[in-house]
């Protein structure tokens, strides 16, 4: 099987010594609670609805499936599927397989699924035929004559082209009839390989590749069931794109726990909602988006949400406006934590802490599974207080980039602290506040300017709906601030009242923006980030249109 990239083989046998990991595998708790619960419902989205003896029962056919269709151990599946039971299922099929899976986005596209596919050598791709107006199988088609190692295009859904290989079709045959009941048992991953592989959704050049051991993912459930405070008894609904940090918990965490989880295909606010209300969802997995776009809708109040506990919100910094509303309108109580594709999640707080700590700070690092320190330019550590960038480490991580041993090793120092690029300070509890990322720091006359902390107060304002503030050349002070903002309505804030708003809240003249431009909503990468660098290039085509 796959071995980690970055972890040696002495770092493996000590945390299996030491109890900190396990060579279990997240397909093992299916096994169990196929045994222990086999008529308790598992799964739901728009189509299926699946028990734990279901889902195992399905899970296994699609493993033997697999590997009759000549998948060899370590070869990539790249699985291109809309947040749904089948992607769920095939993530597990792999691992009891031994072949390497690759979750991807589904609004990728020609040039970004050519490069992942070949990048990989990918042996297999699983699509839907269409989905949203869009033709995967086609897409595909154009691509495969220049991959020869692409050997199986698997399709999802009740017609499949010619050509193609029916998911349907394995799903139905009983392959479990002809093979020993433990016949997987010799193919299934190990908790310290990885079969694994995500990848990132930073917003320059293509993704990166990251591989996903399942002992640091079993190992980082701990810290998650006792904040969560999560029981067999939640149903979690995952609502954020299908590759998102905040549906990890329904992949590795909830299985553990034998918590249902119940998956929105693509995200609509009012079919969210109904969701909530129809299978009394107690967990909400999104991202700030997904949050802004309920609070939003004029469907808001019409439907009972009372089930609902707790959010998990994750992907991009969740502004302190944005959160206090979802609690008074919402219901249930905010977590977010800080974590990276890169990396893992590893700050949190437990759902009992007090609604500032939890909406204005990130937690700590969770105790015995990942420290964290914040470094200035030189990599030294700085005493709380002063903003630094985040450096993290623990066995709770992941175990570095896959086949790229140089790209992990300017990204993670050699005793193990992995570079974030996140700006924050540690308070005077010891919970991380983010301030920004690194990258996206202004520097006006040599002071620097964090545009969250605009942002923030610029969200409060009533004719503001969304605000980002991006970095703009000046040939004279460097850098100045570009307010972008989508208005609430139709009243627009005017560049005078922002300036006086802004002034009001006491916040520092050098900080004042000096331009502010709208824009009907904020570019986004994969669903979760505003996408800064669209937003500056688009600021200085604006602002250079307007000089004389």
């Amino acid at each position: 099987m796959a071995k980690p990239v970055r972890l040696t083989q002495q770092e493996i046998e000590d945390n299996l010594r030491k109890g900190i990991w396990t060579n279990d595998a997240i397909a093992g708790f299916w096994d169990r609670n196929a045994r222990l619960y086999p008529a308790a419902e598992a799964m739901v989205d728009s189509k299926t609805r699946l028990t734990w003896a279901e889902g195992n029962l399905r899970i296994n056919r699609l493993a033997l499936g697999l590997l009759e269709l000549g998948l060899k151990k370590d070869e990539m599946l790249v699985v291109q599927l809309p947040n749904s039971v089948e992607l769920h299922l095939f993530r597990l099929a792999c691992e009891k397989a031994g072949i390497l899976c690759m979750p991807v986005q589904r609004n990728l596209r020609e040039r970004e699924m050519d490069y992942i596919l070949r990048q990989t050598d990918a042996a297999g791709v699983v699509i839907p035929w269409q989905f949203r107006e869009f033709n995967y199988f086609d897409m595909i088609k154009t691509l495969r004559p220049n991959l020869p190692g692409l050997r199986h295009v698997l399709v999802e859904g009740d017609k499949v082209p010619e050509g193609a290989v029916s998911v349907k079709e394995m799903l139905e045959k009983p392959l479990e009839k002809k093979y020993a009941a433990g016949y997987l048992q010799k193919t299934t991953c190990k908790g310290t390989d990885f079969y694994l592989v995500m990848h990132t959704t930073g917003t320059t050049g293509f993704p990166k590749f990251v591989e996903y051991p399942m002992a640091p993912r079993i190992f980082s459930n701990k810290g998650f069931i006792q904040n969560f405070k999560l029981t067999r008894a939640d149903i979690l609904g995952a609502f954020s794109a299908a590759s998102a940090g905040a549906n990890c918990i329904a992949y590795f965490t909830a299985p553990e726990v034998a918590a249902k989880v119940v998956w929105e295909e693509h995200f609509n606010p009012e079919e969210a909602f109904q969701l909530i209300e129809r299978e009394k969802i107690t967990v909400g997995l999104v991202v700030p988006t997904n949050l802004a776009m309920m609070l939003r809708h004029p469907s808001l109040g019409k439907y009972d949400l009372r089930s609902i506990r707790l959010w998990w919100c994750v992907g991009a910094m969740l502004p302190y406006p944005v959160a206090l509303e979802t609690e008074e309108r919402l219901g249930g109580k905010i977590l977010s934590g800080l974590g990276a594709t890169d990396f893992g999640g590893f700050t949190i707080h437990p759902i009992d802490a007090p609604q500032q700590k939890r909406l204005l700070t990130l937690g700590k690092g969770i105790p015995g599974m990942t420290d964290i320190k914040l470094v200035d330019d030189s990599g030294r550590e700085i005493p709380p207080g002063q903003v630094g960038e985040v450096w993290a480490r623990g066995p709770a991580a992941v175990s570095g980039y896959y086949r790229d041993p140089k790209t992990t090793a300017q990204a993670w120092t050699p005793d193990g602290w992995f570079k974030f690029g996140d700006l924050g300070y540690l308070d005077k509890d010891g919970d991380l506040v983010l301030v920004g990322r690194k990258k996206d720091m202004i520097i006006r006359a040599g002071q620097n300017i964090y545009p969250i902390e605009i942002e923030n107060i610029l969200l409060t304002h009533p004719k503001v709906a969304a605000a980002s503030i991006v970095g703009v050349p000046d040939p004279v002070v460097g850098e100045k601030a570009c307010a972008f903002v989508v208005p609430k309505g139709n009243e627009k804030i005017t560049f005078k009242e922002m300036v006086a708003f802004l002034t009001e809240q006491k916040l520092a003249p050098y900080k004042l923006p000096e331009a502010l431009e709208f824009i009907d909503k904020l570019p986004l990468v994969a669903g979760e980030k505003v996408d800064k660098k669209a937003l500056q290039g688009e600021a200085t085509a604006r602002l250079q249109a307007k000089t004389p």
